[in-house]
């Protein structure tokens, strides 16, 4: 669906690119690369529908976006790792923030219902997803809450999960991906804060670009294109960080314990031995934070 074009209800409005090229990326990753899959998600491509030949799309293109969908798949697979881990040892509230096309509610129920999960969303494109999830035939459980912000113009989105029946004295997984890029320092530094405020016990993860210099050389082309291509189109990227300054906001921001995802760990843990090749690009890495 074109980016703006607008369903029956008047507040939806369809996601941004970034969310389509990450639920696409994800569904490329079953219908292309063999198996064993790292993650198995066609949700998004459901909800989508999109025309005409989609992996045919330029950013699509197979051998092309390997190193790219490979990131995205495996970063969704240790985050989904990581929330069923705390799960079992007892958390009960899983907190995305920019959820976009995530569908962790409806490709684990069996699990998902066991949590009350709160997807954190900008307005329009949360009421576009709510609606496509009616007509597809998921609906909405009980314990999923879809939680629209503003994040431009609403300061405590916090305010908005407890609205919505986050319990504040309890610990939950937060996770954001995609996001940190086009934020500022002094804005991530706050998220990070915010974060730090809930409850002992409770754990965040979100994903960070590297500097240019830090990413392997086979890397480096196709992230100054990337790069380029955000700044041509509005959304340029604000802040890039290495590992270490990373964590060192972290700790900042009142972190007791902070450690560093790399793309070689996520290599090993879920790629490893491939006889494709298929691994993650070098240029993002995750930050795994606990309070």
């Amino acid at each position: 669906m074109p980016k703006g074009r607008k369903l029956s209800d008047r507040s939806a409005v369809a996601p941004e690119r970034t969310a389509v090229r990450t639920a696409l990326w994800r569904a490329l990753h079953v219908h292309f690369d063999p198996p064993p899959h790292v993650f198995t998600d066609e949700i998004g491509l459901r909800l989508l529908e999109p025309a005409g030949v989609w992996k045919e799309r330029h950013d699509m293109l197979p051998l092309i976006t390997a190193r790219s969908r490979a990131t995205i798949v495996g970063r969704a697979r240790f985050i989904e790792d990581l929330v069923l881990e705390h799960a079992a040892r007892g958390v009960r509230q899983y907190v995305l923030l920019g959820a976009g096309l995530d569908s962790f509610a409806q490709r684990r129920p069996e699990s998902a219902s066991h949590l009350r999960v709160f997807e954190v969303d900008q307005p329009g494109p949360q009421a576009w997803k709510r609606q496509k999830l009616v007509e597809v035939g998921f609906g909405i459980p009980e314990w999923l809450r879809l939680v629209p912000v503003n994040f431009e113009t609403v300061g405590d989105w916090k305010a908005r999960l407890t609205e919505a029946g986050f319990d504040a004295g309890q610990p939950a997984v937060v996770a954001s991906t995609g996001v940190a890029a086009f934020l500022t320092r002094e804005a991530i530094l706050g998220k990070l804060r915010s974060v730090a405020e809930l409850a002992p016990g409770s754990t965040f993860a979100m994903t960070f670009l590297l500097p240019l210099e830090l990413l392997e050389a086979e890397d480096r082309p196709a992230r100054r294109k990337t790069e380029e291509f955000a700044r041509t189109s509005g959304t340029p990227w604000r802040s890039l960080f290495a590992p270490d300054d990373m964590l060192a906001l972290a700790r900042e921001a009142g972190f007791k314990e902070v450690r560093h995802v790399s793309a070689a760990d996520l290599t090993q843990r879920y790629f490893f031995g491939r006889a494709d090749g298929l691994r993650p690009s070098s240029s993002e890495e995750i930050l795994v934070a606990t309070i």
